[in-house]
Order: C-alpha cells, then structure tokens, then sequence
C-alpha cells in the first residue's frame, strides 16, 4: 500500500470536490437561483465537506484526523437533506436529486469506513512518529543511570 503524502491523493477528498463542483452546477443550471439561503447553505456544507478532509489530513494525526473525518460526514448528511429540500421545493429533477444524493452516500460510507479503519489502526499519524523518532534520538545520548532500590530511600 502506498503512503499518501498529500491530501489531493485521498480518494474521499477527490469524491467530495467532484461532488462541490455537482452542486455548484446544480445551483448554476437550475431555477432557484433566488433561493439565496439555501445556496448559501448547499455550496457551505458540500465546500466543507472536501475542506474538513483537508484540514484533518494536515493535521498529521489519526484522532485529529477522525475528528475532522467525522465533522466532513456530518457536513455529508446536512448537504443530502437540502438536497430534499431543493427536490421538495421543485427547484430540480428527481434525476438530479438521484444522481447528487448517490454521491454523497457513496462517500458517506467511504468516510465511515475511513473512521472504522483509523479507529482500529495502531498507526496513530505522522507527527506522533516524528516525536517518537526524536525522543528516540534524545534517549541513544542520555546516560544511563545506575540501578537505585526505592528502599534505600527509607532507610533510617
């Protein structure tokens, strides 16, 4: 398995920007371009959604990256009920609802997984192994001291 050495490479980032840019052409192309609330809304958490998986990745630790894994799902979740609020409005095809809601569950399923997989991991990130490696540096030059027995300091 290859390291990814960039959040670019990540394939749930690449499936949320393909999904950003869905949705902005949605907004383009369809009528509810005086709904200013819910476009605000549908660019916001379909942008954060890409952007979370960004910023946890960069974090370069696993329970930061969770965390930040976790807020992108959520985000997931909201962008699909305002995809029922656009269809409910009429503002898009049920094709279009289809097609955009089939996306984000996809990567719905793909971010839990992520989650269950770096839940389960002892790998804990980059940074953690940079600190061991320094610490490990630190400890081949310290002296070693000798053996001292805890009774010797209750001795009268």
């Amino acid at each position: 398995m290859a390291t990814i050495k960039k959040f670019e490479e990540l394939e749930i980032w690449q499936l949320a920007r393909d999904l950003a840019r869905d949705v902005e052409t949605l907004i383009q192309e369809n009528n509810f371009r005086h709904n200013f609330t819910l476009i605000d809304q549908m660019r916001r958490s379909s942008g954060s959604i890409m952007d979370n998986i960004a910023e946890g990745f960069e974090r370069e630790g696993n329970k930061e990256f969770i965390h930040f894994l976790t807020i992108a799902k959520g985000s997931n979740g909201e962008l699909r009920s305002q995809l029922y609020r656009g269809l409910d409005a009429h503002y898009f095809s049920d094709k279009e609802f289809q097609i955009l809601y089939t996306k984000s569950e996809t990567l719905g399923v793909k971010l839990k997984n992520l989650v269950t997989y770096l839940n389960s991991s002892e790998h804990r990130g980059q940074k953690f192994r940079r600190q061991a490696q320094k610490l490990s540096a630190i400890n081949r030059f310290k002296p070693i001291k000798p053996f001292q027995s805890p009774f010797k300091l209750f001795q009268p």
